[in-house]
Parts: C-alpha cells; structure tokens; sequence
C-alpha cells in the first residue's frame, strides 16, 4: 500500500489511521491466541509490504530489532512491534511489515496483520488515562472505540527512541538566544500532547527569554487564544499583549494542530499572529497540508534544536509586516 491522501482538505480535524493487530497465546482464557488491536498515523505509513529477506545488524542493541532490508536502495531496521509492547505474537497467518517515516527516518514494523484504513475525527480519540499511560511505559498517545473494539494508538516516536538512545530529539544544546527583538518579554503559546516535549519546548524558550504558556492538545490552545481575546477587547488592548506567537504540533487528541492553525488564520483578530509547527511527520511529501492551513513555518522534531531560531525569526518577519 503506497502513502495516501485520502483527506481532501486539511484543517478539517480529520485523520486517517491504518488499524493493524497482534496475534498472541492467550494463556488467562484457555484459547489459542487473542488479537490486539493498534493504529498508526497514515500520514506516518509508507506501505505495507510483506515480510522481506533480512540481513543481521551486528550488535544490535534489542532483540526487538530482527534485522535489515533492502526498500529501493534504502537501507530500513525491521523492528518486531510485539517485543516492544509486551506481547508474544505468535503467527496464524503470513506476517506484514510497515514501512514508516517520521522525524526524517524510516523505520519498519512487523506485526501480525492489517485488517483496514479508517477516516476519524480527532475528537473521536482520548487521550489515555494516567494508568493506561503507566502501564503501557507510555507507549500509547491515543485510545479510540472503532467497530466496537478498543484501538491503541501507537507512541512509535517513543518506541524507535528506545531503541536508538543516541537519536532522542530531547537532547538539545541549551538555548544561547536572548530576546533581543524588543524592549518587552516576548510570549508563546505551546500546545502538545507530549508532556515531555511540552517541557522541553517551554524550557528551550524560557530560556531564550520568553514567557510560556503551554495546552496539551489544539483545543485547549484554541480556548486559551478565545479567552485572550475576548480579555484583549474588554480591557482596550489587543492579542499581542498576550501572546506573539504559536507553537504546535500536528498529531493531538480532540484538535489537531492543522484545525487549530486553520482556526487561528481564518480569525480577523488572531490571524497576524505567526504560527509554527513542530511535529515528526512533517516531511517534504506532506509540507504542502501545513501551507494549506497557513502555518507560517513547519519543522520536524528531528530539528527541535533549530525551534527557538526559528521563532525570533517569525515574530521578526511579522513585525515588520506590521
């Protein structure tokens, strides 16, 4: 299955989500075996193959990892997602691969089959609950009901980073940029599902003089920006005393960051503000869906060191359209 593009419109808080499962033995109920429904991102999928002859990878640092194939002259780790989520799959029919790109890097992912693509809208996916999240070492971002069953929405960012300690987009030089752009602290706001890369963002400008407000999904940004508004126009002053610019990511429960963006920029009093985002599935193939919506500049989180350059940037380049 080559990359889709099924959704006609960006903005629309839609996504599309490949389900797939993992068969294992079932030893609570006395069965053979119990499926195990996930969900990925197809926004993330390169196609799904079958499963290819593989080449060792010396010292592989996880048993997880099953080796190496050759996907048109491209080099790509297969990594066995049953070992990574606690599961013992066992095979009842022909497995199936995954071929993924995020964050610049391409990954595949065995697993024990795909059964179908489903259209959603972000409000249909939860947020997991603090114990899900502990249970699952934080490898679920999302859980939604499809067919009357339970879908888990896969943290793969999370996975690969595990197993690549070298690759964790969370080690950042400190930031060496001060606010230089005004006599006045510069403001953000950040929304994001990641309560790490909410830390780690806020930190980064923090540092380089910024003060922070941060939301944990596109909603309550949204919310934030209303009420900021709605305050700006009753006490005689304008959005810009509260806010200069908006940092967020794509993929979040409930809004996304294209709906938010799109929000932001149909809005007479909020469209002037830039807004960037910050997500591991901007590539070059899906640029074109930030553009759409209006976001002022897109980096992917395999360039979070870049972040805060990138924002004085923005605000500067505003400003002097002002």
């Amino acid at each position: 299955m080559a990359q889709t593009n099924i959704l006609l419109e960006s903005g629309t808080n839609e996504l599309e989500i490949v389900e797939f499962y993992i068969d294992e033995m079932d030893t609570v109920h006395g069965e053979s075996s119990r499926r195990s429904f996930y969900g990925i991102n197809v926004a993330k999928v390169v196609e799904i193959i079958r499963l290819p002859e593989l080449t060792d990878m010396p010292d592989a640092a996880n048993d997880a990892v099953l080796g190496a194939f050759d996907l048109r002259s491209e080099i790509i780790p297969l990594i066995d997602l049953s070992r990574r989520v606690g599961k013992s799959r066992i095979e009842n029919e022909a497995p199936k691969v995954i071929v993924t790109e995020f964050n610049k890097i391409s990954t595949a992912f065995l697993v024990s089959g795909v059964t179908r693509i489903h259209r959603i809208s972000w409000e249909q996916v939860e947020a997991p609950s603090k114990q899900v999240s502990s249970l699952t070492a934080n490898s679920i971002t999302g859980v939604v009901k499809l067919e009357g069953r339970i879908v888990f929405l896969l943290d793969l960012e999370k996975i690969v980073a595990d197993l690549n300690p070298g690759m964790d987009i969370t080690d950042v030089p400190e930031a060496d940029l001060i606010n230089k752009i005004e006599k006045r602290q510069l403001k953000a706001l950040i929304a994001d599902d990641s309560t790490m890369i909410r830390r780690m963002i806020g930190q980064m400008l923090e540092d380089a003089g910024f003060r922070v407000t941060r939301t944990h999904n596109g909603k309550a940004a949204w919310d934030k920006l209303t009420e900021w508004r709605t305050r700006a126009a009753n006490e005689g002053k304008t959005i810009d005393d509260f806010v200069d610019i908006v940092v967020t990511d794509i993929e979040m429960p409930v809004m996304d960051g294209h709906n938010l963006t799109k929000r932001i920029k149909d809005d007479p009093e909020l469209r002037h503000l830039p807004v960037l985002l910050c997500s591991s599935i901007i590539t070059d193939t899906l640029y074109h869906k930030g553009e759409s919506v209006g976001a002022d500049d897109q980096i992917s989180k395999a360039e979070i060191n870049q972040l805060a350059e990138r924002v004085f940037k923005l605000i500067e380049s505003t400003q002097h359209q002002e």
